[in-house]
């Protein structure tokens, strides 16, 4: 059974890959940290009547922004973001 201080050492040495994990993920991220926060602010606010399931105020968003519209959806399925509703579901609850 390893040591108290062997297990800290674990927990340290997880923690760093999972930073590094995270830190590679948000390179390729095709729009900023921010514009995903103004993404999902967006759709707060658009889905207040409900969602139909396109990526219709997700796209008015990144057209209105002149963010990358293609790579940015495509990024957004990868994460489970299928439709608007989907993207604050799935997407925000991992990166927002």
């Amino acid at each position: 059974m390893p040591s108290e201080e062997e297990k800290k050492h674990r927990k340290e040495l997880w923690q760093g890959i999972k930073k590094e994990q995270l830190a590679n993920e948000e390179a390729v991220m095709p729009i900023s940290k921010n514009d995903l926060k103004s993404l999902f602010d967006h759709l707060d606010e658009a889905l207040v009547n409900g969602c139909d399931h396109t990526n219709k105020y997700t796209v008015e968003f990144l057209q209105e922004n002149n963010l990358p519209e293609e790579q940015t959806v495509k990024w957004l399925v990868e994460h489970g973001g299928y439709c608007d509703c989907e993207v604050l579901a799935n997407v925000e609850d991992e990166w927002g």
